[in-house]
């Protein structure tokens, strides 16, 4: 490899490197804040929180991968275009090929990490996840005896423990049970316990009264000395861990288990999954070759409408988002699946056919005014927030 391509391949790593960092934290932290109801309903360790938080991550790399890429070499080629390096390139007599070259394996090496990624550590991070998430919620013993706040324990059933006694009992025991539809349930007894009888979960309630509602409005009080509140059913429902496609390995997904119940019920989300394995991997070369169609040639500042960076972003949300249409499209209709590979190899032909002929590949005059227009506008609107809390800030500081 020469020094220049070195040199460009050296800039874009950098560019990338951060890229990916920050696209996978924000990512990341969306992905995690949906989850942390498992902490707050089923009484979980934060320890079993972030083990389930760290296995999201290699199901979201792929899909970050190829946008920080793209984000990587378009403003690599973009900063080198304003600094006249890629006008210099071209004017010292240098073929085009060694800007692409770099660009491409570096292209091609993330391609290989994220097939890697996809296909040989995701699935056992999704299936470990599911396990502690059914674990979790099958803790139901942890669940109860939490002090002083409601618990989730299945849709429509609710229970509240107001102390744990030195023996071991519970105290002030509350259960709403809104479960069957039109009557509210609700039971308090003065102490009980969690016990397991046989292999089930009992919660035993002592002492204490029921209040039934119906839908006609009437409501009947009836006093208990015992009374037995069967658990075992919410605890083996949630112990089962349903495995769907996309936990599954290609072995598996290439010859599916008969048996398997998600299987006989929808066969043709397994060959959709399937597909979108062998294809997704490729996004980090076709993103690569849209960015050099886009700020791979030198042009003055007089011709560029549009940041290059935000042309190449577009025209790449636009190709992701038709890969997802048609991989989901697949899922219930076969004749979608071979477009799951026209998508992916057709916008590589368009790419390399601007980047064969010289040509730079630009967003129609309309759409780039429109987006440069809205890009200002958000600009400007964003500045305008920062000043308002900076004022803020300074106000404040001032009146302390």
């Amino acid at each position: 490899m020469k020094v220049l391509e070195r040199y460009i391949m050296r800039r874009t790593i950098e560019v990338f490197l951060a890229a990916l960092f920050w696209t996978l934290a924000i990512v990341w932290t969306t992905q995690v804040l949906a989850r942390v109801d498992l902490v707050t309903d089923s009484g979980q360790s934060a320890l079993t929180f972030f083990e389930i938080a760290t296995l999201i991550l290699p199901s979201i790399i792929p899909i970050v991968v190829p946008f920080a890429l793209i984000i990587a070499v378009a403003q690599t080629l973009s900063v080198m275009n304003t600094d006249s390096e890629l006008a210099v390139i071209n004017a010292a007599g240098s073929s085009r090929a060694i800007i692409v070259r770099p660009i491409v394996i570096l292209a091609l090496l993330a391609s290989v990490f994220s097939f890697a990624v996809d296909n040989g550590v995701d699935p056992y991070a999704r299936e470990r996840g599911r396990e502690l998430v059914a674990a979790a919620r099958a803790d139901l013993l942890s669940l109860v005896i939490q002090e002083g706040t409601f618990r989730k324990v299945d849709e429509g059933l609710f229970v509240q423990v107001a102390e744990r006694l030195p023996d071991g009992r519970l105290g002030g025991i509350f259960v709403a049970d809104s479960r069957q539809e039109g009557i509210d349930l609700v039971y308090y007894a003065k102490t009980g316990a969690v016990v397991q009888t046989e292999g089930r979960s009992m919660l035993i309630m002592n002492d204490g009264v029921v209040h039934r509602k119906t839908p006609a409005g009437d409501v009947s009080v009836i006093r208990f000395t015992s009374y037995a509140f069967d658990l075992s059913a919410f605890s083996s429902a949630a112990e089962t861990v349903t495995m769907f496609p996309k936990d599954r390995t290609i072995p598996y997904l290439i010859n599916p288990d008969p048996n398997d119940k998600f299987y006989q019920i929808a066969p043709q989300t397994f060959r959709a999954e399937l597909h979108r394995r062998f294809t997704e991997w490729i996004y980090p070369l076709v993103f690569s070759l849209i960015a050099l169609a886009v700020a791979g040639g030198a042009r003055s500042h007089r011709e560029g409408r549009i940041n290059p960076l935000l042309t190449a972003i577009t025209i790449a949300l636009f190709v992701r988002w038709l890969g997802f249409f048609v991989t989901n499209q697949a899922q219930t209709n076969a004749l979608f699946s071979p477009l799951a590979y026209a998508v992916p190899v057709g916008a590589s032909l368009v790419a390399i056919g601007f980047i064969l002929s010289n040509r730079t590949m630009e967003l129609p005059l309309a759409w780039a005014e429109w987006l440069g227009m809205a890009w200002t506008r958000l600009g400007s609107g964003l500045s305008a927030i920062w000043r308002r809390l900076f004022n803020r800030a300074d106000a404040a500081g001032g009146r302390a």
